[in-house]
């Protein structure tokens, strides 16, 4: 298997039973799964429904980013780094299956607990928080999570391909957690000092959060300039994904 192996056509039967694959590894994964469904939505419970009163509608626009920008990195950093060094990728390359189907249904997977969550904390606030959307602004949000994803499953497979299994949950928090802070996403931009309002602007959750916030009809938003900004990571970390891959290649 070369680098051609990207691209490789995936027949429909096949990617279909990657995609069943990859979600049922997911699922029978208590340290991903668990983790993953339960702690955004109960800090937004604590934090959004219970401590910062008067906020519930903004921060489930914040805490879902956050949320899915969690199954994005963990979805893929973790169990990619895990498998790489079990061997799983070296019995990839000595078959026909294409790594792009294993890298799809990983996303699948990814997208779907991504949509879990946000559907999770739209429940937590119309029944607790009184937030009330229009039938379009609550699928918009899913929506527009979901496909948020992106970015982030692009920077946890470049970092899964680097890193050993050992320091990859470590990293990925230490990535996934100031991300979430310095963008906004546990307090409001507006309330941070003034350097990390600046530095903000300069992460792709803080972008993902504005989209999210226009949709949910919190606050207006230059939704190209942020769609534009989110394509210039996902490029970014496509180049992170292509350094990654060629070391895996190089691997023996």
């Amino acid at each position: 298997m070369n680098s051609s192996t990207l691209t490789t056509a995936i027949r429909p039967t096949a990617l279909w039973q990657f995609i069943q694959c990859q979600w049922l590894n997911l699922v029978r994964m208590p340290a991903y799964s668990l983790p993953t469904l339960l702690f955004p939505v109960m800090f937004y419970a604590f934090f959004g429904l219970v401590m910062i009163r008067g906020q519930a509608h903004y921060l489930l626009a914040t805490f879902a980013t956050f949320g899915i920008m969690g199954a994005a990195l963990f979805s893929f950093g973790v169990t990619i780094a895990t498998e790489r060094a079990q061997g799983w990728f070296t019995l990839l390359r000595a078959t026909p299956a294409p790594l792009a189907g294993v890298v799809a249904g990983k996303w699948f997977g990814a997208a779907l607990f991504a949509a879990i969550i946000v559907v999770m904390m739209e429940t937590l606030a119309a029944v607790f928080g009184g937030v009330r959307m229009h039938p379009g602004q609550w699928f918009g949000l899913v929506g527009v999570l979901v496909a948020g994803t992106l970015p982030f499953c692009l920077l946890g497979l470049g970092l899964g391909l680097l890193m050993s299994p050992n320091a990859a949950p470590a990293i990925i928090n230490i990535v996934y957690l100031p991300l979430g802070f310095l963008s906004g996403l546990w307090i409001p931009v507006s309330q941070l000092p003034g350097w990390m309002q600046s530095l903000a602007e300069w992460l792709p959750p803080y972008h993902l959060a504005q989209l999210a916030l226009h949709v949910a009809g919190v606050k207006p938003a230059e939704v190209l300039v942020h769609v534009l900004v989110l394509a210039g990571f996902s490029a970014a970390f496509s180049l992170l994904v292509i350094v990654g891959w060629r070391r895996t290649l190089q691997a023996p």
